[in-house]
């Protein structure tokens, strides 16, 4: 039998986010151990705001959010907001009810500076790799890297001429560092070394591109 699309809305529903999540869903164990962690921090949070005044989007709603946005790779704060208007699943995380307005893209960044200039993310981000870490949920033997962010820190102007001297080799972008201009110049892993980053080299014809990350030569 054919179903009928009823494009009759109704005039009042009730609905339990909480009903709309899986129990399966990943997401649950990411929030459980994110809000362990929130609670430790609400102290910092206390010291950072005034008692007085206009409330501010919440800290522990804002963190979260980054949370969000590193996990799905939402690409702006912006569409981040955006989202959060619709995306249930994004309001029960942050423990939003459905009424309640999305967050101002502006406000959202402004806040989000203040706890970063309060080191206040790096506190709980290293609070939640902790957690990890005690929950034996970290190997040494597998990691994952984002290629993109690897092959844009790659640079050839890293490369020195072996024996060469290194002085100077932190201000590649001074404008008279001779360095910065390399157009014509052979290189290869035989004349010259990396200073940061390792550099493998393809056939002819094809780009130059990041292989491997090694760590900084002395």
């Amino acid at each position: 039998m054919r179903g009928i699309q009823d494009k009759q809305t109704s005039m009042w529903a009730v609905i339990a986010i909480e009903d709309r999540i899986p129990s399966s869903h990943p997401l649950r164990g990411v929030k459980e151990l994110a809000d362990q962690r929130l609670v430790a921090l609400s102290r910092v949070f206390n010291r950072m705001y005034s008692p007085v005044g206009r409330p501010s989007i919440a800290p522990e709603r804002i963190l979260k959010s980054l949370l969000l946005i590193a996990l799905y790779s939402v690409r702006s704060e912006r569409q981040f907001c955006e989202q959060l208007g619709y995306n249930l699943l994004f309001r029960w995380f942050l423990d939003m009810e459905i009424e309640e307005e999305s967050f101002d893209a502006t406000v959202f960044s402004k806040n989000r500076e203040r706890l970063m200039e309060h080191e206040v993310g790096r506190l709980f981000f290293d609070a939640v790799v902790n957690q990890a870490r005690q929950a034996n949920l970290l190997s040494d033997d597998h990691f994952s890297v984002d290629g993109t962010l690897i092959e844009a820190w790659a640079s050839l102007k890293s490369f020195r001429p072996k024996g060469e001297d290194r002085s100077g080799d932190d201000d590649q972008g001074d404008p008279g560092n001779r360095w910065v201009d390399f157009h014509g110049e052979k290189r290869s892993n035989e004349t010259h070394r990396p200073l940061t980053l390792r550099v493998f080299w393809p056939k002819r014809g094809q780009a130059k591109r990041l292989s491997c990350v090694t760590g900084r030569m002395r």
